[in-house]
């Protein structure tokens, strides 16, 4: 399917179904609709259907890219962060 790149509520859908399992790891898809679950997250897949969104995030403001810069928070250390941890 169709991979989503940016977030976005629903404004106009026609059973729409998502693959959300790359950011949940819930493997079944996920039904959209105006009146029920009408947010939209990048990183995502279009399963079935089709729909219109309005973008409300990208890039690192998405729901994936601050997903991605938690998980790099740990390991974007220095040469010199490290020097000055050892004293030298």
């Amino acid at each position: 399917g169709d991979l989503l790149p940016a977030d976005g509520v629903l404004i106009q859908g026609n059973d729409l179904k998502i693959d959300e399992s790359a950011l949940t790891g819930e493997s079944d898809h996920v039904r959209k609709s105006l009146d029920k679950d009408p947010l939209l997250l990048s990183g995502t897949h279009v399963m079935e259907g089709s729909g219109r969104m309005v973008v409300t995030a990208v890039g690192a403001n998405s729901q994936s890219g601050i997903i991605f810069t938690l998980l790099g928070a740990g390991g974007d250390e220095d040469e010199s962060d490290r020097k000055d941890r050892r004293g030298g």
